[in-house]
């Protein structure tokens, strides 16, 4: 079994954050339908759904205001889908 790579993660996350941070990094995705309202993680390479306890739509929130979350079109227009975001590198150039 491959080791998985320790992602480096902000300071000053709360628990929750992190660990939905964490599972955005490794191949899930967070939606939230405007039906239902509560945020699901959704895997990408099998569509397995996780419903996260602690997580709500204020977590999501100052997530994406931290910059490290941003929405991505999906083919629902009445869900919301969220990715984690690439980590820019600086080149010396």
């Amino acid at each position: 079994m491959a080791k998985k790579k320790a992602t480096k993660l902000p300071a000053k996350l709360s628990n929750t954050e992190q660990d939905l941070l964490q599972h955005l990094t490794h191949g899930y995705q967070l939606e939230v339908s405007g039906v239902e309202g509560a945020p699901v993680l959704r895997r990408l390479k099998d569509n397995e759904i996780v419903r996260p306890a602690s997580v709500n739509r204020s977590t999501v929130r100052a997530l994406e205001e931290r910059g490290l979350i941003s929405v991505v079109e999906g083919d629902d227009k009445l869900t919301t889908i969220w990715r984690a975001k690439k980590p820019t590198t600086k080149s010396s150039v």
